[in-house]
């Protein structure tokens, strides 16, 4: 496998996203770590109350997405595997509570529908960083940055992004790709996903970063 493990503050990460200065993350950091579980799969809460009231939560809002209405809730677990591609027609923040790995593409390199593994990159976030990815971004759940170690992510999104799907007519090919609320979803063959109902739309093997920890 040619793929290699990056760093967020590496150039090669600004295609992708920034990271994001100026801000205290560290009562994020330890809520996350005192209040959250993070078990042998991945879980994911849109949004976590406890978060939400912090004074960066607000610094966010207000910041980051101009005082547009917002949800912060996070992504915990043990995981190597890429599974999934998703987007959002805005930019998500994930904050690092843990060290983790982010598996992102191009939204760009999708091309009649899918878009091979081979495209995807893989990127160190060290625990404390948070980083904004653009709206983009193909990205899925985080990586651990330790074989068989969890991690867990503040995410930061437009709040109700992630919700029930919209019921709607399609009306092209992106249509068939909406899987939730301000959620596009191209999935591998080999996922629970696929079986759910996503676009299969990830061709080549579904990355498993386990040999490059």
């Amino acid at each position: 496998m040619g793929l290699k493990i990056q760093n967020v503050k590496d150039a090669a990460f600004l295609e992708y996203g920034s990271v994001v200065e100026g801000f205290d993350f560290t009562e994020f950091v330890d809520v996350l770590e005192k209040t959250t579980e993070a078990p042998d799969h991945v879980i994911y809460v849109a949004s976590d109350k406890n978060l939400e009231e912090m004074a960066v939560a607000k610094e966010l809002q207000s910041n980051c997405y101009g005082g547009f209405p917002i949800q912060v809730g996070y992504c915990n677990g043990t995981n190597t595997k890429l599974n999934c591609l998703e987007y959002h027609k805005s930019s998500e923040i994930n904050v690092a509570a843990s060290d983790a790995v982010l598996l992102v593409a191009r939204l760009q390199d999708v091309s009649s529908g899918s878009i091979d593994s081979s495209k995807v990159e893989a990127f160190f976030m060290e625990k404390g960083t948070a980083v904004e990815l653009y709206a983009t971004t193909l990205h899925y759940a985080p990586c651990s940055a330790k074989c068989k170690e969890s991690f867990r992510v503040a995410i930061v999104l437009p709040r109700g992004t992630n919700g029930p799907k919209p019921e709607i007519v399609n009306k092209n090919e992106e249509d068939k790709r909406l899987f939730g609320l301000n959620k596009w979803l191209l999935a591998h063959k080999d996922t629970d996903e696929a079986g759910q109902g996503a676009v299969v739309g990830i061709t080549g093997e579904n990355i498993d970063i386990s040999e490059l920890l």
